[in-house]
């Protein structure tokens, strides 16, 4: 098997609680991340007994501390569902009903979003963004509205009842390492929900 398709671990990254605080999330919010890449890296394995283990983790997470309209809590029941794809378990049908139940409720939770504060190189671009506030918003909104519909797609365009492909899990989280936001913002919580879902 290509070296790609069995990931290793990559050095951590870690968050202090100040960090945290200053940035508007819970430990959750970053166990949840951490949960969801070593699902995918447990697939990209083959190691399916971890892999479901890491997403019940990452469903009960989702279920104790994100809101009901989070795209974080759709992605850990399909996730969820995918893992238990081949066990002949109706649990399977019922996660992946009320994922797609709730991944379109992710309107809502968009519609609450904060655009990120970017570091700017000079004054004036910085007043710039604070006098253009509203565009700059309406602009990352549009952004957040085409991924959560990348996502919708790509979960609309999987088959519960198929195993989750070792080579698409490695590539899922070969994106996720490579595109993820180096700050924590709601922006990355989106990207997240939509990368790191099962892909296939």
């Amino acid at each position: 098997m290509p070296e790609s398709s069995s990931p290793k671990s990559p050095k951590p990254e870690t968050w202090s609680d100040h960090d945290l605080f200053a940035a508007g999330w819970k430990r959750a919010d970053v166990d949840w991340e951490d949960e969801a890449a070593a699902l995918c890296r447990a697939l990209a394995r083959g190691e399916e007994t971890q892999a479901k283990a890491h997403a019940g983790r990452c469903l009960f997470l989702a279920r104790e501390a994100f809101a009901g309209d989070d795209p974080r809590l759709a992605t850990s029941l399909a996730n969820y569902a995918r893992c238990l794809a081949g066990e002949d378990d109706p649990a399977g049908d019922s996660l992946w009903r009320e994922a797609r139940r709730r991944w379109p409720l992710a309107r809502s939770w968009i519609a609450s979003m904060s655009a990120p504060r970017v570091a700017r190189s000079s004054l004036f671009h910085m007043r710039m963004e604070q006098r253009h506030r509203a565009t700059y918003e309406e602009r990352w909104r549009i952004k957040w509205h085409e991924l959560a519909q990348d996502g919708k797609a790509r979960l609309d365009a999987a088959d519960p009842a198929r195993p989750v492909d070792r080579e698409a899990a490695a590539g899922a989280l070969e994106r996720w390492r490579r595109e993820r936001p180096a700050m924590l913002n709601d922006t990355r919580k989106l990207m997240a929900a939509v990368l790191l879902l099962l892909p296939g």
